[in-house]
């Protein structure tokens, strides 16, 4: 008796193999390649040349010498730049939180829909970010005068002895109010645009579960536009640590409040410019931007960290 044999299976087809390809396309970087032929001008390489600087040294025997990381070992030990480093810190921690706060709630309000005449109050308040830093700086700087500005007109006229903005406690001060007063609208426009990004169903649902306006406030609105407060943040921070016209511009004002290294920009500036030390300038260029790229990214980190 003969038995019938399955038919054998048919092997699988193998795919042809893929087919490679010599010729590159290049036509991607057709399209960045005039971006990335500026960003290594304009960025790449003066980093380069302040990393190349900062190893060198002008001296009267010998000329410029190598030295390695010497400029760097002065600098961590320069008194001036850790006190102008201090001063900036004090007035991120103090400045920033306290004109991102009044941007929120500017913000805020303007998005709730109750406030009357909202187009003219984001106008209003975003018009001082269109003024001139220069501009905004010289105008809060004759207004601070005690002898020819607003507050030596308010101690004429009423008899008052109102503390001096631009003596050496108070000028830090009087800087943040202009900074304050400049980038508030910035920040506002911010906030108030990834606010009108926000679902609307977001919104009634919670109408339907009967939240109060600070509970949407604290449950949808800040959630959804965390994003746009660490951007903020950061911004703000690097901000702060470039601190350089408000104070150069006031100085003439109050010489004898702010000096040459008032800040660290401001100092960085002073060397290069006023006591031809380049290569120390450079040093402490870059290692200003070494610690803000640190805090910036702890600050990025922080804020985008979920659950925070």
């Amino acid at each position: 008796m003969t038995t019938l044999q399955p038919p054998a299976a048919a092997e699988p087809r193998q795919a042809p193999p893929p087919v490679r390809r010599d010729r590159r396309s290049w036509k991607g970087w057709g399209f960045i390649g005039p971006f990335a032929a500026v960003f290594a001008l304009v960025f790449l390489a003066p980093i380069a040349y302040s990393v190349h600087l900062s190893l060198f040294r002008d001296q009267l025997i010998g000329g410029t010498t190598f030295v390695g990381l010497e400029n760097y070992r002065q600098a961590l030990k320069d008194e001036l730049f850790w006190a102008s480093l201090g001063r900036v810190a004090l007035f991120l921690v103090v400045q920033v939180p306290i004109m991102l706060g009044i941007a929120l709630l500017v913000a805020l309000a303007l998005d709730s829909g109750r406030l009357y005449g909202k187009s003219f109050f984001r106008i209003t308040i975003f018009l001082p970010y269109a003024v001139p830093a220069v501009v905004a700086t010289l105008m809060w700087g004759f207004m601070y005068g005690t002898n020819y500005g607003l507050v030596g007109d308010f101690n004429s006229a009423f008899g008052w002895s109102l503390p001096d903005p631009l003596s050496a406690d108070l000028v830090l001060a009087s800087i943040g109010n202009i900074v304050t007063w400049e980038f508030v609208g910035y920040n506002m426009l911010i906030f108030y645009s990834a606010l009108r990004v926000v679902p609307h169903s977001l919104y009634e649902a919670a109408e339907i579960d009967g939240a109060s306006q600070w509970r949407v406030i604290t449950a949808i609105k800040l959630p959804a536009i965390r994003g746009a407060l660490v951007i903020a943040t950061i911004f703000s921070v690097i901000g702060s640590f470039q601190l350089f016209n408000e104070p150069s511009i006031l100085r003439p004002l109050a010489r004898n409040a702010i000096t040459t290294d008032y800040t660290p920009n401001f100092y960085t500036y002073s060397l290069s410019f006023s006591g031809r030390q380049h290569n120390y300038s450079a040093t402490v260029a870059i290692i200003m931007g070494l610690i803000t790229m640190v805090v910036a990214y702890v600050v990025q980190l922080r804020g985008m960290r979920k659950g925070a």
